[in-house]
């Protein structure tokens, strides 16, 4: 059947909603490679903790954009699009049609919408603000950041430090509010032969998967993964250190806190993230696939090569 399709195939949706194992079915029925969207799995050494696909899968299919990092290196949607784009340029002129499959909403944002980059980073005005917001408070920051740029403000956490010292080192270096580049086109479309595919999970079996998932990656070695990335030399960038469950435990080894209330502080923040990128992905033009706890992997597939052969405007020869 791989001749048959000509669509560039997106498999997206929220953190464990299965979208990995999809791609991995659709990749063996079309005999395509995958391109990973995700922002974590680019780094080396970042492996429980990412989900990145097994070994045995690696084996059998062509993945691109895992592992291309330290992870001691920042990294940033502005640098991964022009890779994305080169990688996918790379694999149809070997006659490869890739599927694209991940979560990371930004980068399908800059994909379909075109990415403003904004300016390079102020160190000084960074590190100025940085301490600002430890001393202070981030609160203190986000509330001056609302009299800048209340549509900032409005979308950013009261203590998401990060995001707003970025927001108000963007205001102090252009003069411009950073909410100016997240304006999206009034009805953004993929590119030309461009499939999105998502998969939609009531709420609370969402939900279930998550924690399911944060268990299984805490058996396979999730704490001591993150306890050897807090000892290496050269540290985490500030990029691979926000990857959900670092930080709940190197607290929780800070504070003494029980192996249970981390690892539900883990699988509530990855809640907390999932919800996040259905806000971001209800923005896009996604087709979902209604899914439960009783549909089977190739049933998925099989729905997906439906729409595919019955929508398709061409073939290839």
């Amino acid at each position: 059947m791989s001749g048959e399709i000509a669509e560039l195939v997106v498999i997206t949706g929220p953190t464990a909603s299965g979208k990995g194992s999809l791609a991995f079915e659709l990749s063996l029925r079309l005999s395509r490679e995958i391109i990973s969207l995700d922002s974590m799995k680019v780094y080396r050494e970042m492996d429980v903790g990412t989900a990145k696909p097994s070994p045995e899968r690696r084996s059998r299919v062509q993945y691109h954009l895992l592992d291309i990092l330290d992870p001691n290196e920042e990294f940033s949607t502005g640098e991964y699009l022009p890779l994305l784009e080169s990688t996918i340029a790379d694999c149809q002129k070997r006659g490869q049609n890739p599927i694209i499959a991940g979560g990371t909403a930004l980068y399908l944002k800059g994909y379909l919408d075109g990415f403003q980059k904004g300016p390079e980073a102020d160190w000084g005005v960074r590190n100025r603000l940085r301490e600002e917001a430890l001393q202070l408070g981030p609160e203190a920051l986000h509330e001056r950041l609302r009299g800048h740029d209340p549509q900032a403000a409005s979308k950013i956490h009261p203590r998401d430090s990060r995001r707003i010292v970025r927001a108000l080192e963007v205001v102090e270096k252009t003069g411009r509010p950073i909410s100016e580049e997240w304006a999206w086109k009034a009805h953004p479309v993929p590119p030309r032969h461009v499939r999105i595919f998502g998969l939609e999970w009531p709420r609370e079996e969402l939900y279930a998967r998550i924690n399911l998932r944060v268990e299984r990656m805490v058996e396979a070695g999730l704490f001591e993964e993150a306890v050897r990335l807090r000892q290496r030399i050269p540290p985490l960038s500030r990029t691979a250190a926000q990857a959900i469950g670092l930080k709940e435990v190197w607290q929780g080894a800070d504070l003494a806190r029980s192996r249970k209330e981390v690892v539900e502080r883990i699988q509530q923040g990855t809640r907390r993230f999932a919800k996040s990128q259905l806000t971001w992905f209800r923005k896009m033009p996604i087709e979902w696939i209604p899914t439960t706890g009783t549909a089977r992997v190739e049933d998925l597939a099989d729905e997906v090569l439906r729409r595919l052969t019955r929508d398709s405007p061409q073939v290839c020869c």
